[in-house]
């Protein structure tokens, strides 16, 4: 009987009673391509096409009125880009914002995961606290941060009158350094808590066994973290910094909505100068160029800093 079974098998034919395989294993192998399709397609739809079709764009002088010509001119867009004084304005102030918010916030969500990783009283109260800036809209804080540092009425006005004994009216807003300086403090207090939940997810995966040891053998709190909590936590360190990075390149919705980059465009970043060229100039082959720039530079350093960090952990 054993024999006769081993020779259908071998044969190919359907023993009997016994369930197909190959359609279970389709189905198995085909689910999870069938549950993200959809969100495959809607990013293909809304991400990867507008993408390619803004590098499209870039070597045209396109309109957006329909019937227009859109004549083609190269890489004209882009010359005109690099030799634009405003384009250098708002790359300096981009860059500025990058390497001033990325690494406060990233230093404060540390801080702040490492006092609240362990159990201190109301630390679920203190956790949803340093998170609600994440889930606020960037319309409302903005809203919020224009009125506290107005120059007419303004918290921040009224809280230095009242250190200082005298009215004191700075216009904030509307001098380059202090309205620049307000910019980063909206993206730090904005994005602080988003760095924290990813430093405390990382801090809950570090063994405390180790830990334990080295505070067993004498090794002080400073010691701990440089040698076993730091290396512990560098994969996560290392997706925070290249997420945070990417998004202080994208800065818009803050500069536009409180100083629309003035005063005299001193302000401007990468995609709010893109915006005005585009929606006020209706320059969409000039502002298609910048953008494209923008994307190309933010791609070569993002894997330009995740090789340089894999590096060091090699």
């Amino acid at each position: 009987m054993i024999t006769t079974l081993s020779g259908r098998r071998r044969q190919g034919t359907q023993v009997p009673g016994a369930a197909p395989r190959r359609p279970r294993r389709l189905g198995r192998i085909a689910t999870p391509y069938a549950l993200i399709l959809p969100a495959a397609v809607l990013y293909a739809l809304f991400t990867v096409y507008p993408i390619f079709r803004q590098f499209d764009i870039s070597f045209f002088n396109w309109h957006i009125f329909p019937g227009a010509v859109n004549p083609s001119v190269g890489f004209a867009n882009f010359t005109q880009a690099f030799k634009d004084p405003l384009v250098r304005t708002a790359t300096l102030n981009t860059v500025l914002y990058v390497v001033i918010t990325v690494p406060v916030q990233m230093a404060l969500g540390l801080f702040a995961a490492a006092i609240l990783s362990d159990r201190l009283p109301a630390a679920g109260l203190w956790r949803a606290l340093i998170f609600i800036p994440v889930v606020t809209s960037w319309v409302i804080v903005s809203y919020v941060f224009a009125y506290i540092f107005n120059d007419q009425g303004g918290v921040a006005n009224a809280a230095l009158s009242l250190f200082a004994g005298h009215q004191v009216s700075i216009d904030w807003l509307a001098q380059t350094w202090t309205a620049n300086a307000v910019i980063w403090i909206v993206g730090i207090w904005k994005g602080v808590g988003w760095s924290f939940v990813m430093f405390l997810a990382g801090l809950d995966g570090v063994p405390r066994e180790i830990v334990e040891a080295g505070r067993v053998d004498g090794a002080t709190e400073p010691r701990l973290w440089r040698r076993i909590v730091i290396p512990a936590i560098r994969p996560t360190t290392v997706f925070v910094f290249v997420l945070l990075v990417i998004g202080g390149t994208q800065v818009f919705t803050q500069v536009y909505l409180m100083t629309a980059g003035g005063p005299y465009n001193s302000t401007q970043v990468l995609f709010t100068y893109a915006y005005q060229q585009a929606f006020t100039n209706f320059e969409f082959g000039y502002a298609a160029a910048i953008a494209s720039m923008m994307a190309i530079i933010v791609f070569g350093l993002s894997v330009t800093e995740i090789q340089l960090l894999r590096r060091r952990n090699s």
